[in-house]
């Protein structure tokens, strides 16, 4: 493994929505990064400072822009992209240039690529060629797909003898989940049971979600047979209040599916989502030992069995997102150190996260309690 030198690197950040702005927030606040410049997609954002459009104090002197093309020719170390979720091709125009001319990627944009060897092509394809050309690295992650449902899981297999099956779960309450365009047109929350939602089709949920299979599958060197998939819905008989709006009585309130990576006839990986509205949705589906606010738990059978939960406190919609782009964040290190090409996790060292409470001198400065101190 390849010890990490700590350097400053030059970060360009991409989108401000609900985990962009978390993202920028975890760049101005990393002492080893430096914030170089700012995409926006809204005309009213451009021109404000980066500290403004995350909620921190002060200034830091980057203001946003809508010019991608200068941000991809300022010769920065990284992106940070935070777009729209990659779809049908989606992002590809965004990030190619960066990787072209040598700038590294970070993304939780690109969910089919967080196991580059089995991505559809059509998505894969055009980035390694860019990341080719400018000698750059690639790195989709997040909290699930990403840590939760790669690293915890292998982590775990680490201390396993015979394995028979792994099971990973995202078991979340999404009420507090403020991204109306992925809670509505993706997982159909709000919508009639018959709405032609993304995840409903099994190709968007395989293009998704069999990266998280495949890469357990690669770390315990089987080739799985096949790849199946599940999805269903419930309602409930009252509105709900949530954070895209009221959701009517007899509208989608709860979402579960499968993803199954099958060996001989039986499933031995599995990611499995169950996502409510409210905690009385669909009774039936599994909950988390501490709650449904945010859990993801790996769930391993064999020798040893063992079951590991990962649990947020409340709010989810902030330390849910918080984890999704700080995993992000806090790889950029590493991924700058990488060879060129589309990293997965086992392709990626761990990097803790460097912004330690009451100790970060970059943020108090750029917030006027202290002066007379740089944090380079």
């Amino acid at each position: 493994m390849r010890k990490l030198r700590y350097v400053t690197i030059r970060v360009v950040h991409w989108g401000t929505g609900p985990t962009g702005r978390l993202g920028l927030r975890g760049i101005i606040n990393h002492p080893g990064l430096e914030l170089v410049g700012l995409y926006v997609h809204s005309a009213d954002k451009v021109g404000q400072d980066a500290a403004a459009l995350c909620g921190l104090p002060g200034t830091t002197g980057v203001t946003a822009t809508d010019d991608a093309a200068a941000l991809a020719a300022s010769g920065a170390d990284c992106l940070a992209y935070f777009g729209p979720v990659a779809r049908d091709g989606a992002g590809i125009a965004d990030v190619a240039p960066f990787l072209s001319a040598g700038t590294n990627v970070v993304t939780t944009s690109f969910a089919g690529l967080t196991h580059p060897p089995t991505a559809e092509p059509a998505l894969r394809d055009p980035l390694a060629a860019a990341a080719t050309t400018g000698g750059a690295s690639f790195f989709a992650t997040g909290i699930e797909p990403g840590f939760a449902s790669d690293i915890l899981p292998m982590a775990l297999l680490t201390a396993c003898d015979e394995i028979r099956s792994i099971r990973i779960q995202e078991i979340a309450d999404y009420s507090d989940y403020p991204a109306a365009d992925t809670m509505r047109y993706a997982f159909g929350f709000g919508e009639a049971t018959d709405f032609g939602c993304f995840l409903a089709d099994p190709a968007i949920l395989t293009g998704a979600w069999r990266g998280v299979v495949d890469a357990i599958a690669d770390v315990l060197q089987v080739r799985l047979d096949a790849i199946e998939t599940d999805y269903e819905r419930a309602v409930l008989d009252r509105d709900l209040d949530t954070a895209i709006g009221t959701l009517p009585a007899g509208s989608t309130a709860g979402v579960r599916f499968e993803v199954r990576g099958m060996l001989d006839g039986r499933p031995l990986v599995v990611l499995e989502h169950v996502n409510r509205m409210a905690d009385d949705v669909a009774p039936q589906w599994p909950h988390g030992t501490a709650g449904d606010t945010l859990t993801y738990r790996v769930e391993i059978i064999g020798s040893p069995t063992m079951r590991c939960e990962l649990v947020f406190d409340p709010p989810e919609s902030d330390n849910g997102l918080t984890a999704t782009a700080i995993r992000a964040v806090n790889a950029i290190p590493t991924v700058c150190a990488a060879g060129p090409g589309l990293l997965g996790a086992a392709d990626v060292s761990l990097v803790a996260g460097r912004n330690i409470a009451g100790r970060n001198i970059a943020t108090r400065a750029r917030s006027g309690q202290v002066s007379g101190q740089t944090s380079r």
